[in-house]
């Protein structure tokens, strides 16, 4: 039997404000949202920290949602898996959003090279490159053509930590970690000393 106190207790020392592990669809993707950005109004004193947070949180989810490929191999109940995981918590002065989904094998090498190269651009380099997507028009066959990670870094102001876990010849797990400041960082933009 699964240790359910276990399971709670890890999910409070991570202070993890929600959780969910399913198939994301539309509806549920707007319930999560109003969710989160009534759990973030209630638990976020910093008005512009919360509209990072969810901006970042909007920016995952929609991911995850275009971006689960069905497994290439059917599992015991005959249906091909599109289930993903996210999660999001707060601790040691930042926000952490969690995503993990299922992507084909053949897919991760050109999302390691995309996430790679978002990550050596700062924030000015990255509109730059927003910009350039944009106007050349090289879009993926799932609409985005990378946009949405760039997005994710500029809204987060955070390298963007992720890994991929092989399943098997066909199939990996994808995971993605974004981590969003809190006060610090905000009190710095706005020109203010802080700790």
């Amino acid at each position: 039997m699964i240790d359910i106190y276990d399971f709670y207790e890890k999910m409070t020392e991570h202070n993890v404000m929600i959780s969910f592990k399913g198939e994301l669809t539309s509806e549920l993707l707007t319930s999560m949202l109003v969710s989160v950005e009534s759990k973030l109004d209630f638990i976020e004193d910093v008005p512009k920290v919360r509209k990072k947070v969810f901006a970042v949180l909007v920016e995952c989810l929609q991911n995850l949602y275009h971006h689960t490929d069905k497994q290439e191999y059917m599992d015991n109940a005959g249906l091909a898996d599109k289930n993903a995981i996210f999660m999001i918590s707060k601790q040691e002065g930042f926000y952490f959003i969690y995503t993990g989904n299922h992507i084909l094998t053949k897919h991760v090498l050109d999302l390691k090279s995309k996430i790679d190269k978002v990550n050596q651009l700062d924030q000015a380099q990255l509109k730059t490159f927003y910009k350039e997507i944009l106007s050349n028009g090289k879009m993926s066959e799932k609409g985005g053509g990378g946009l949405g990670m760039i997005d994710i870094a500029r809204k987060s102001g955070e390298k963007l930590e992720y890994s991929f876990m092989a399943l098997d010849d066909f199939n990996s797990f994808f995971t993605l970690k974004v981590k969003i400041p809190r006060l610090a960082k905000v009190k710095k933009e706005e020109g203010v000393l802080s700790n």
